[in-house]
């Protein structure tokens, strides 16, 4: 027998947001109701710090820099306010919160981007096209 608090998580959950990690750059996608119209706002950044776990409560805190200064979010992951999350493209990181980039300036503000997924693909050889090696002998 299922709680009713359990099947409300399970019905809120968005299976597809599970691998959003710091270091991450994201684009949200939220809406925004402004009288009786709603439009899409998106918020680009880098993942600073992703709490809570994976369940429902999971929260991520994104950061940008808007006219040389440092703007961040607090998004809720699971939240019906938010259209999509995009991840722009992951970086190689060795921390779970990267708070030291508040202070972090120029050089030191960069992350090294990390090559996931891009590993060479074997394409497979047509017998048709290879041809047989020849001897000098025969």
């Amino acid at each position: 027998m299922t709680s009713l608090i359990d099947t409300f998580t399970k019905s809120m959950r968005q299976e597809s947001l599970l691998d959003i990690r710091p270091g991450d750059t994201v684009r949200v996608h939220q809406k925004i109701k402004e009288g009786n119209k709603e439009r899409l706002q998106v918020f680009e950044g880098v993942v600073l710090a992703r709490k809570h776990g994976k369940g429902i409560n999971a929260t991520i805190t994104v950061r940008k820099i808007s006219s040389g200064v440092g703007v961040e979010r607090i998004f809720p992951i699971h939240s019906p306010s938010l259209d999509k999350i995009e991840v722009v493209k992951h970086s190689k990181v060795r921390r779970a919160k990267l708070y030291y980039l508040r202070e972090a300036k120029g050089k030191k503000a960069r992350l090294k981007t990390a090559k996931f997924g891009l590993e060479k693909e074997e394409v497979p050889v047509e017998s048709a096209d290879v041809a047989e090696p020849v001897d000098a002998q025969a």
